[in-house]
């Protein structure tokens, strides 16, 4: 077993990836800006991506780092994330991690990609920049109560009486369950054979967006909404659509719907061959969420 380092331990995929870690076994350390009120399992270090000289004892002893931060909600996010990599992967070099796991996007090299999906690519190679030997999952919509995506999702849905999509709902998508995603992560830590790979991850739908809204809808509702398409523009509804509709923060709203353009489907699925297991379904994926959510409310 390893020593695990998780990044973002508070954050919509640490939080669910530290317990699972611990329940196999391994020993966690969970990396926040606030340990003295984190309440979470796994044993709370202190730690900034954006400060690399507070990194050093948060890696004491540790054999797998996990990469779970971005800047999205920033204008500068390119910058920030690609500064944060670097800095992260000579700290973890310096200190004898043997393996950085990091969870970037899926996007064809051959397209030109958003400036969302361009980072979390450029972040991949910075990550190992220094020598740590980097193991990707690449990943399209993740769905889960509280991601950013599934709730613009669930939003859309709850607050139309018809589904009014843009010109980009005609992309297709390869949504994966969050459950799936911790498996998945999980599945290659500490695996000598996951080094230094790139892994592809997806559910087990490939979907237009219209189409996931229409699925969403059908669960949520028990019928199909109706889909109304509409020639508006990614900057008009990058700013003022999904803001109005969904209170999403306007700036991370805005840099996902334009990675909506790009095509983001699974055409490798080597990871299978190392972490066996049936992906769950979209329609599966929003039963759990929408469990979740509920759960979540009555806890509060």
């Amino acid at each position: 077993m390893s020593t695990v380092l998780v990044t973002g331990a508070t954050g919509f995929v640490g939080a669910r990836l530290v317990p699972e870690l611990l329940d196999r076994g391994h020993t966690v350390r969970a990396m926040t800006r606030h340990p003295d009120t984190y309440d979470g399992p796994g044993k709370a270090v202190f730690g900034d991506v954006h400060d690399p000289g507070s990194l050093a004892e948060a890696f004491e002893g540790v054999d797998v780092a996990v990469y779970l931060v971005h800047s999205l909600g920033d204008d500068d996010f390119e910058r920030m994330d690609a500064d944060a990599a670097r800095g992260f992967g000579l700290a973890a070099a310096a200190s004898g991690v043997q393996q950085i796991v990091y969870l970037g996007g899926l996007g064809s090299e051959d397209e030109a990609l958003s400036a969302h999906l361009r980072s979390r690519r450029e972040v991949e190679g910075l990550l190992g920049e220094a020598g740590v030997p980097v193991t990707v999952l690449r990943a399209a919509i993740v769905v889960g109560s509280g991601g950013v995506s599934w709730e613009m999702t669930r939003k859309l849905v709850k607050n139309l009486p018809a589904m009014v999509v843009p010109r980009w709902a005609s992309t297709l998508t390869q949504p994966i369950a969050i459950a799936d995603v911790v498996r998945y992560l999980a599945g290659v830590i500490g695996r000598p054979e996951a080094r230094g790979r790139v892994f592809e991850v997806g559910g087990a739908d490939r979907l237009s967006y219209a189409e996931m809204l229409a699925q969403a809808g059908s669960v949520m509702h028990g019928r199909r909404l109706p889909i109304i398409h509409v020639p508006l523009g990614t900057p008009f509804l990058s700013q003022y659509w999904i803001k109005l509709i969904t209170g999403v923060d306007a700036t991370t709203a805005a840099n996902l719907i334009e990675s909506m353009g790009n095509e983001v489907v699974v055409t490798d699925d080597s990871i299978r061959d190392l972490v066996p297991g049936e992906p769950l379904t979209y329609a599966e994926a929003v039963e759990a969420a929408l469990v979740e959510d509920r759960e979540a409310g009555a806890a509060g």
